[in-house]
């Protein structure tokens, strides 16, 4: 008896339909509802962790402004220069605040001249972004024309600020200043004034960031503010 080929010993006859099932192999409906459950799994999870990671960046957000001391407020003064100049003039810059006198003998200039030095390398590496400002605590000494002369020895960036005592006064308050210079001080006198001694970093915001003191050196004041700016252009999408 002769054998058709098709159905010869020792091969198989596949039709199109068992083809396909050999092609499927393991993938039975079982599997296809396993594979679907982890993709939608997986999409839950990392939605999940996303939500926890952004949960997480507006938590750390609203630590950084919490944990900021409340520093500053409204000020109307005058510059060395003779114009008005008040907290508004302090938005859309990072502004380094120092309050002095022109007749300090080494604390004021030492730190005005850090300043300088802080100055110099940031505004290389951003552009003049930068505004630093000196308040004068002693208004009964430091006119418009002795802060302009004193400061022409400093930064040429550096705007001085002066007023009439209760100005003044009012503004040392709201920047936590401490200073002795009493209301009635005689302009022609020879006294000290002692008062507190820290550059306020203020953001572009006019927002509290850090204080200063004169253990801070040039470097870890450039570095801190360096970071600051990360910070605040992680926050906003913009460095001022």
């Amino acid at each position: 008896m002769r054998l058709n080929k098709a159905t010869a010993p020792g091969r198989r006859c596949f039709t199109s339909g068992a083809r396909d099932r050999a092609a499927v192999g393991v993938f039975t409906p079982k599997a296809a509802a396993l594979f679907i459950a982890t993709g939608v799994g997986l999409f839950y999870y990392f939605h999940y962790e996303k939500q926890k990671l952004l949960e997480q960046r507006q938590k750390e957000l609203e630590s950084r402004s919490v944990g900021r001391a409340y520093v500053g407020g409204p000020f109307t003064l005058t510059t060395h220069e003779g114009k008005p100049f008040s907290d508004k003039d302090l938005l859309g810059k990072w502004n380094f605040v120092y309050f002095g006198f022109t007749n300090c003998p080494d604390i004021c200039p030492a730190e005005l001249d850090k300043i300088g030095s802080v100055l110099t390398p940031l505004e290389k590496d951003y552009g003049t972004i930068f505004q630093p400002v000196f308040i004068s605590v002693d208004p009964a000494r430091d006119s418009v024309s002795q802060m302009k002369t004193y400061l022409s020895d400093f930064h040429p960036r550096i705007i001085g600020l002066t007023g009439d005592y209760a100005t003044v006064k009012t503004t040392c308050k709201a920047y936590r200043v401490y200073f002795s210079t009493p209301p009635d001080a005689d302009p022609k006198g020879d006294y000290l004034v002692d008062h507190s001694i820290y550059v306020y970093l203020m953001d572009p915001n006019g927002q509290f960031v850090e204080a200063f003191g004169q253990s801070s050196t040039p470097d870890e004041v450039v570095e801190r503010v360096k970071k600051e700016i990360s910070e605040f252009e992680k926050e906003t999408g913009r460095k001022v």
